[in-house]
């Protein structure tokens, strides 16, 4: 060593000193230092981590809340819709109820006119007995009682002869119901020879309606399903203007 111009001892120092330095820094700044570093390394892996998880968060809460959106959308829609369904069809019903109110109230003020209008042809039909009555006694004189008279003058405007329907001998009709027309209104005690001739051929319960009209002038006529039975004086005048002509 000493032809190299090293001292042996100083060497030995030196390296002693060395070895002291390198376990003293190894121990106090080296491990502390990588420590800190795997510390550090270890917090920004977490932290990137955490980004990562909070994109993924904030990606799916995006999509939750696109998604919601979208339900609501759809379902507003369809609120929208049944909201304007209700309407229509509420509209609907105010329609339909006023329509048929009014069809009711024209049906009840027609069914009051035709009440007063057969109250006035019957007026008028005990007015038209009695002056045809004053007429033919004119006509004829005394020869035709007054009870004679009147009982022409019903079988004119009843087609009622004898207790019987004069337009039913030896008809045949069958059905359910009959509608029996007449200038003017029949009277009760005409009614219930009606009803009991056309019982007798329909059945008890057949159900007989009415009706009043001016324009056949006279008799009656009778309307079994299809089949009509004319035995009013427009009817004859009618048959006897077609056999003129």
């Amino acid at each position: 060593m000493n032809n190299l111009g090293l001292n042996l001892g100083f060497f030995l120092v030196q390296i002693a000193n060395f070895a002291v330095i390198f376990i003293v820094l190894r121990a106090w700044v080296y491990k502390p230092l990588m420590q800190m570093l795997e510390k550090r390394r270890l917090v920004a892996a977490q932290g990137l981590e955490d980004a990562r998880l909070a994109a993924e968060a904030r990606s799916n809460a995006e999509a939750d809340a696109n998604q919601i959106i979208k339900e609501a959308q759809v379902r507003a829609s369809e609120i929208v819709r049944e909201a304007t369904e209700r309407a229509e069809i509420a509209s609907l019903e105010v329609r339909s109820a006023a329509e048929a109110e009014t069809v009711k109230a024209r049906e009840a003020a027609l069914a009051e006119l035709d009440v007063e209008r057969n109250r006035i042809l019957a007026d008028v039909r005990h007015q038209v007995v009695t002056l045809a009555m004053a007429a033919a006694q004119k006509l004829i004189g005394e020869s035709l009682t007054e009870l004679r008279q009147r009982g022409l003058l019903k079988e004119f405007f009843s087609g009622i002869k004898s207790g019987k329907v004069v337009l039913l001998s030896g008809a045949e009709l069958s059905g359910e119901s009959a509608e029996i027309t007449s200038a003017l209104p029949l009277t009760e005690e005409e009614k219930v020879v009606v009803e009991k001739d056309i019982h007798h051929m329909l059945g008890e319960a057949a159900p007989v309606n009415y009706k009043v009209d001016p324009a056949i002038l006279g008799g009656v006529t009778i309307r079994v399903g299809d089949r009509v039975l004319d035995g009013s004086v427009a009817g004859q005048l009618q048959g006897l203007r077609t056999s003129l002509q």
